[in-house]
């Protein structure tokens, strides 16, 4: 394939990865190897740019030749991803590999539910009743060469951990991990045998020509796996869509910690908002509602999040964050909304699918750095 039909190629690809839901790609892949390029570590990777922009040489900076880095391959329709797979990112454009997989529960509230109750939870809040399906999502290393050119997210996603009691600070964060929705990878191979750049790949995988993918799990992978089970683990997806905008949350019990004779329980929580339609909007104010098992009601709102108020439009139509709550119990509830401005100066209100903040009753210690 020639440079340019292999450019134009990838951008058709990026293209079909807006966040518009399955399938992300054609339903019947097309023929034959297609080849994957980026620019040089120095240049802005061209896989990276936003979806339905050709890859030209007006894109790229002067000077800056495109580079092969692997071969797509037929995304999975059935069945899991391997440790080791190789994968473009379909929404966010950045490359990673496949550490191993997370079976979580997708309560949807955009999907009709047999179950049409209403339900009312501690705080008096009420809402439809939703049953979780079983969905697929894995835990990834990112390309540290791909971590500075995310923008539509607010900062390189890490896995935040709580420190233990002996740590003054109250958190510590694991850079270049993240974990990633079955229908958001695009697979790909690489003959390079060190493929993604991340200070644990080596130390997690090593090559094996002899496997697909070549790629397998050292002994420190599966040690660490097991050791920080419960501070990794993925176990509930929330998911809601208000005219056009799909909110999607992910909650994360981080351990409990003890200040002031008082137990203090900490929980990370992952937001990704998604513009389903070509309107551009803008994200204006959050309105948090946050009820604990202690009977406690907290009402938090604020201008846009994570300090940034995120434009959402056809060519970025996503943005991602992560954030932390503590509570003085064992368990509560989140709910809200963010507040959207369209380009006529209105506003709509988006709405936060309600989700529990639950925590592990057979908890140990949260862990205090990477352990094998």
């Amino acid at each position: 394939m020639s440079g340019c039909a292999a450019r134009r190629y990838v951008a058709a690809a990026l293209g079909r990865c807006r966040a518009r839901g399955p399938p992300l790609w054609e339903p019947t892949p097309p023929r034959g190897p297609r080849t994957l390029s980026v620019g040089a570590a120095a240049a802005l990777p061209p896989l990276l740019l936003p979806p339905r922009r050709h890859l030209s040489s007006r894109n790229r900076p002067e000077g800056k030749v495109l580079e092969t880095v692997g071969v797509f391959e037929a995304p999975k329709q059935h069945g899991k991803y391997e440790t080791g797979q190789l994968f473009l990112h379909s929404v966010f454009g950045y490359r990673g590999i496949v550490l191993f997989p997370w079976q979580a529960r997708l309560y949807d509230r955009d999907v009709a539910s047999p179950v049409t109750e209403k339900s009312e939870n501690a705080a008096g809040h009420g809402s439809k009743e939703v049953k979780g399906k079983t969905h697929t999502y894995y835990q990834v290393l990112i390309d540290a060469r791909d971590c500075p050119h995310i923008s539509q997210r607010s900062q390189t996603e890490a896995v935040t951990f709580l420190a233990n009691h002996d740590d003054s600070r109250a958190l510590y964060a694991i850079p270049g991990l993240d974990y990633v929705s079955h229908e958001d990878i695009l697979p790909y191979s690489s003959t390079d045998q060190v493929p993604i750049q991340h200070e644990l790949f080596e130390r997690f995988l090593m090559y094996d020509q002899t496997k697909v993918p070549p790629f397998v799990a050292r002994d420190t992978l599966c040690a660490w796996q097991e050791k920080n089970h419960p501070w990794l683990e993925l176990s509930d997806v929330h998911r809601e869509t208000t005219e056009n905008i799909r909110v999607t949350v992910i909650p994360f019990y981080m351990g409990m910690r003890e200040a002031q004779n008082s137990h203090v329980y900490w929980w990370r929580y992952c937001i990704r908002l998604e513009n389903l339609d070509s309107e551009v909007v803008q994200l204006r104010e959050r309105h948090w509602r946050i009820f604990s098992l202690s009977g406690t009601l907290e009402t938090v709102r604020g201008r846009g999040v994570v300090g940034r108020e995120p434009v959402l439009s056809k060519e970025q139509p996503a943005f991602q964050y992560s954030s932390h709550v503590s509570l003085q119990a064992s368990s509560g509830h989140m709910w809200g909304t963010f507040r959207f401005e369209r380009p006529d100066g209105s506003h709509f209100d988006v709405r936060i699918p309600p989700f529990s903040l639950e925590s592990n009753k057979d908890e140990k210690t949260p862990p205090s750095g990477l352990h094998w």
